[in-house]
């Protein structure tokens, strides 16, 4: 019994890293050939219109009885929009300013970033391959995407901005549905409507400040249009998915295991929009990487390898802290 309960476990897992991934990495490519074919470079507003679509999808599911009535207090959904909003503004302003060498390095680091998070707030201890594998993890990835690396003071501040807002809000997403016991859908339902007010009313100042071109007097066509329709669709399944992610595992396993995304970015990239990138180290860093998000997966999910050291008056027992967490996304040890 226990045997098929952990065989499901571990199907539920694998299924709920597909959809990240698949989500995810559609998404990029169908943005990469918005912005860069059609010229649709208001990735804030964009942004605000994919969890409009996403609120909208929430509203309709919450008119079908499929998502039940669920609490969340107004100071955590604002602390909750402010950091959400803070990486988004901050990735697109840090990508803006920064050469792309440093922005992926800002990328990396938000893995140290979120385990510090982790073992400051949740008293979370690693084992020593599991901190290993991270690193192989960061070595593969950097070697396989960082290239020029060029820092300015304003895309420095900048970049720290975003690295610190989106580990927090990773983390938060993790902490929010275990404190609340709020699925995936519930927490979408109290933070969509949220961002999506804030960015919309906030996306077209912010991109023609960095762009210099307003959204209003693009020129929309057809197929413009659709792609952008296509956009927001995969984002319902991107917004959903990261929040299913993290709260089954947590951000710092959605970061190390999410650098496969990267991975296959950069394998789809080369298939379908050229081959110039590609060499040897590229390929090596690929290997590596790979190497490491398995190592990591071992070694977290061994005892010991990842684990909470509780405190609470049932004593000092330590919580072991999996990749693979029980039996739902928000019932789970941590």
């Amino acid at each position: 019994m226990s045997s098929t309960k952990a065989d499901r476990k571990a199907a539920d897992d694998a299924a709920s890293w597909l959809f990240n991934v698949v989500t995810s990495v559609g998404i990029i490519l169908v943005n990469k050939a918005l912005m860069a074919t059609y010229g649709f470079s208001f990735a804030t507003t964009l942004t605000g219109l994919h969890f409009a679509t996403t609120t909208l999808l929430t509203v309709v599911l919450r008119w079908l009885g499929y998502i039940q009535p669920s609490h969340l207090p107004l100071p955590d959904l604002l602390k909750f929009v402010l950091f959400a909003n803070c990486s988004i503004v901050g990735m697109n302003v840090s990508l803006m300013w920064n050469s792309v060498g440093f922005y992926q390095i800002a990328k990396l680091s938000m893995i140290p970033v979120s385990c510090f998070l982790e073992v400051v707030l949740d008293n979370v201890r690693y084992s020593r391959d599991t901190k290993l594998s991270i690193l192989v993890v960061l070595l593969g990835v950097a070697v396989c995407t960082v290239t020029d690396v060029s820092v300015n003071a304003k895309g420095f501040i900048a970049a720290v901005i975003a690295v610190w807002s989106t580990s927090l809000q990773q983390y938060y997403v993790h902490f929010l549905q275990r404190r609340y016991s709020l699925g995936s859908f519930n927490l979408l339902g109290h933070t969509a409507p949220a961002q999506a007010a804030s960015l919309l009313l906030v996306g077209p100042f912010l991109d023609y400040w960095l762009t210099n071109n307003r959204v209003d007097s693009y020129a929309y066509s057809i197929t413009s249009i659709l792609f952008i329709l296509l956009s927001c669709s995969i984002a319902v399944g991107t917004n959903l998915s990261q929040f299913i992610c993290i709260g089954r595992f947590s951000a710092v396993s959605f970061q190390v295991l999410g650098h496969m995304k990267t991975i296959l970015v950069l394998i789809l990239g080369f298939i379908l929009f050229g081959k110039e990138g590609l060499n040897l180290h590229v390929v090596i860093g690929m290997i590596i990487a790979v190497i490491g998000m398995i190592w990591y997966g071992n070694a977290s999910s061994k005892p010991g390898g990842k684990e909470r050291r509780s405190l609470s008056m049932n004593g000092n027992k330590p919580q072991k802290h999996d990749v693979l967490p029980e039996s739902t996304e928000v019932d789970e040890k941590v």
